[in-house]
Order: C-alpha cells, then structure tokens, then sequence
C-alpha cells in the first residue's frame, strides 16, 4: 500500500509538473500568477451573518410562485452555515493555473489550461449572469485531454468574481478578450464561446474581429425587444416572440430592475448572503422546476460556490450594473453590430428559450444548429459530457 502510495504520489507530481512546462511552453505577457485566498475573517463574519438572519415570512402556500422559497431557502442556509466547507471548494478553484493580466488598464482574472495534444485549439469561454467562471470548471477535464483538446482559457467578466470590480459594456468586454487572447497569450486565431451575458460578448468577439476569431458557439442568442419589423419574421420567430413577452412578464424582473436601478438593490445583496442567494437562485434558476432546481448550478455545493465567489470578492453590485451599462448602450444610439460569417454552431436546450434556426441566423453564420434532449440555461455545469461533445464536435468540424 506505501509503495503504491509513493507510486500515485510521483504520477500526481508529474502530471503537475508537465501542467507548469506546458503553460511556461506559451511566452505570456504582463500576466502575473493568481491563487484564490479568501481571509479567514471572511468566512467568520459570513457564518455570523448566516446565523442571525431575519426573515421576512412568506405567504402561506407560495413556495416558489412569489419568488425564492422561504421554506426551501430555510433548509439550504442551515446547511450552507453547518456542512458546506468553503476551504474545501477553495482548494478545487485552485486546481487549475489562474492569472492576473492588466487590459486596457483592468485587471482581468483568467484561468488558462493548455490541452494535451499538439493540435489544441485555443478557446475563450465566456460566463454569463447570475453565474461565473465557475460555470465551466467540469468541462476543464474534459476538453484539455485527448486528440482534439483545447488551450481553454475561462475569463471573469470585469465586475464579476476575481476581475476588477468595474462594469464595462458587452462590446467593450469583446475588445478586451481579443488582447487578453492575441497580446498577452500571443494566438494569432482563436475561437470563442458563451451563453446568456456571455453570448453577447462572443457575438461582438466574432462581430468585430473576424480576421482573428475561427469560430463561434452559442446556446442563445437574444430575444425579440419589439425593435423588429413583424412582416420580416417567419411564423416560427412570431411564435417565439410570443414566449418571449410572457416569459418576460412572469420571469425578467430581475433583468429589468438592475437595466434601471442595479444600484439601489445592490445595498441589501452586497450586506446579506441569503438576500444574495435568494436573487441569484430565482433568476439564475428560471426554467427549472424546484426538483431539479439544484441540478441545474450542477449540484448543491456548486450552487453555493457560485454564490460565495460574489459574495467575497463583492462584485453583485458591479455585475448587475453591466445591465445598465448594455442597455445606456443599446438605447442610447450606437449602431448594432452587424451579422458576422465567422462559422457559428448553435445548441439549443430545452430548459433555454426555444429560438428558431432563423432567428440565431438574424445575427450569425449558422453552420450547425442542434436542439438538445437534455439540460438547460447552466448545461456545462449540469450536462458537462454533453456539453462538451458539442463544443469539440463542433470547432473540430471546421476547416
């Protein structure tokens, strides 16, 4: 047993070591090393707020249908205060190399894992809200190793998680992956994919930058705003703005209130965790029945991760300002983007808004469109393999 010990000890050692040989192998510039350390005063006061929390009540009955269970959130607090162990997750944030890069004078915060085979493509993925880098630490495994590997590198949006806390528009965003990827990582083509807040930076990447981006991938892309002119949609968009406008009833307050007013809900977030989780758990969970609820952040502890990553570094108030900052944008007269024939794939699942082909090729050169059997708006934290095989199978079909 001792010798088998020393025998998987020396693997864990090599395996560390060629991680180290094959990132140094890259020359990156003006990139320092970064490490997720969280003092420990952090975690008193947090445990301390989680045990003298004041709850408002709930009407008698509601469960979800008024928002976040009261009786749900109840449960999932007195564990988040007594089993789940922050040390723990803090060591698996830690597993794969993160860094510090200075753009356009924000500090950016990426994790960057080179794949194992000699014909890795770089990959930007880009996270969404209410979630984070965090979303795709399941698929790291998963598209590093075999023939058709990726150099991933997973950003935090600025205002989001170990980024500088400042809120910058989703073009903006775009702007600055292309140095993150073309300056400091030195790729002279990459591809990029992203859901949810993230679509909108990918759309701008492949907008912006076609002589650099190789192609593109997305679960969603965007909704009908009442900006389009009826007689140019097929009866499938008509329907499909339909849903739009009564999911928006029924589901987009959240995307309302922090496009008008992200600051003034940012003081209670940014003071109370279960205020925190409460938010972040009814809009980030939409779709998704309260059985498959946790699931759907891929599990319990991931849930809580996620939350835990906003609450430490306090970046809610900055994340939900970038709302503000796209919609300032949108509404205030700068020009669309324009359609854009960087090859784009499209998987559509059945817990995200079920768009048409057509709609997706309002904006992007769609070459693969798939409808898919299984997950919803979080599908690499809650189908990690099927996820996976459509981003390989995709960006390994291109020429």
């Amino acid at each position: 047993m001792k010798c088998y010990s020393l025998m998987l000890l020396s693997l864990i050692a090599s395996i560390q070591f060629s991680y180290s040989q094959s990132i140094n192998s890259n020359a990156m510039k003006n990139v320092t090393e970064f490490k997720v350390t969280i003092p420990q005063s952090d975690v008193d006061d947090l445990k301390a707020r989680l045990k003298n929390v004041r709850w408002p009540g709930e009407a008698q009955g509601s469960e979800w249908a008024f928002g976040t269970s009261e009786a749900y959130l109840k449960k999932l607090v007195n564990y988040w205060a007594t089993t789940y162990d922050w040390r723990k997750q803090e060591v698996a944030l830690n597993k794969y190399p993160q860094y510090i890069a200075e753009v356009d004078g924000i500090k950016i915060h990426f994790q960057y894992i080179k794949g194992n085979s000699k014909n890795s493509k770089p990959l930007i993925l880009t996270h969404g809200w209410p979630d984070s880098y965090y979303r795709f630490h399941k698929i790291i495994p998963l598209l590093t190793t075999g023939e058709q590997s990726f150099d991933l590198v997973i950003p935090s949006i600025p205002g989001f998680g170990f980024s500088e806390r400042k809120s910058v528009t989703s073009e903006v965003v775009a702007d600055i992956w292309k140095k993150l990827m073309t300056e400091n990582l030195g790729y002279s083509k990459f591809y990029a994919a992203g859901g949810d807040v993230g679509m909108g930076v990918t759309k701008a990447l492949a907008s912006k930058y076609p002589d650099v981006v190789a192609g593109v991938h997305f679960t969603d892309l965007g909704y009908p705003m009442g900006q389009e002119d009826p007689s140019t949609m097929s009866e499938d968009e008509k329907r499909f703005a339909q849903f739009v406008q009564q999911w928006w009833y029924s589901e987009g307050a959240y995307a309302m209130v922090q496009a008008t007013k992200p600051q003034s809900l940012a003081y209670a977030l940014n003071d109370s965790p279960v205020g925190l989780a409460a938010w972040i758990i009814s809009f980030g969970a939409a779709g998704a029945s309260p059985d498959i609820l946790e699931n759907a952040f891929g599990g319990k502890d991931e849930m809580l991760t996620n939350i835990m990553i906003y609450w430490f570094t306090q970046t809610i108030a900055t994340s939900m300002r970038m709302y503000k900052e796209d919609a300032v944008a949108q509404w205030g007269g700068s020009q669309p983007l324009k359609k854009t024939n960087v090859p784009a794939g499209v998987s559509v699942f059945p817990r995200e808004a079920q768009f048409p082909k057509e709609w997706a090729e309002r904006f992007v050169n769609v070459v693969s469109y798939t409808k898919m059997k299984e997950g919803g708006h979080f599908a690499a934290l809650e189908v990690p393999a099927v996820f996976a095989d459509e981003l390989r199978n995709f960006f390994f079909s291109l020429k």
